[in-house]
């Protein structure tokens, strides 16, 4: 089984990310479940989401507390929230970032392997807005393999109708653009 977090902020798009792929999984025929993390927040605060997927039945309905994979949809949350916390010590961040690796591993001592992509750039010029989540989808598939980039495609047509075009295109685009880094 594989067990994901997202770190988002209200609005973002990070449950509709974790539900997109739970969809894709069990497309796939396997087992999936996908649910949010948040309270009273509002739009901009910082919320979770969870996704798990495995080829058995999916017993557990407790957040995930150990993720193999972290994804984080916003740039500034690192610096608020510790993304890193309980990751598996063969794990993988995800991070949308213009930074270097660098420079994000000195910033926020992430030691883990991580997936950088620019998705606010990749967002803002292929949606025209500044939501990353179907962008980060496209980095999640690089970095990890989850599920097939079809059963994805499939549910983006499903969930956004007209929109699914450019959402695919986004996604294609980050899945492109995503560097892998090693352990350090």
């Amino acid at each position: 089984m594989k067990e994901v977090r997202i770190h988002g902020r209200g609005g973002q798009g990070g449950v509709t990310s974790a539900e997109l792929v739970a969809i894709a999984a069990i497309e796939e025929g396997r087992y999936a479940q996908a649910f949010p993390s948040f309270g009273p927040e509002r739009r901009g605060a910082p919320v979770q989401a969870f996704i798990r997927v495995s080829d058995n039945p999916i017993r557990t309905r407790e957040k995930v507390y150990h993720p193999d994979i972290v994804v984080v949809l916003d740039s500034s949350l690192p610096a608020l929230v510790n993304v890193a916390e309980g990751i598996k010590d063969d794990g993988i961040i995800i991070l949308n970032s213009a930074n270097s690796e660098s420079q994000i591993r000195e910033e926020f001592g992430l030691k883990t392997k991580l997936a950088l992509v620019d998705a606010n750039t990749i967002a803002r010029e292929v949606l025209g807005l500044p939501i990353t989540n179907t962008t980060m989808l496209g980095a999640l598939l690089k970095a990890t393999g989850i599920v097939g980039i079809e059963a994805v495609e499939e549910a983006l047509e499903k969930r956004f109708g007209k929109l699914a075009p450019k959402n695919k295109d986004a996604m294609k685009r980050a899945y492109e653009e995503t560097v892998i880094y090693e352990a350090s």
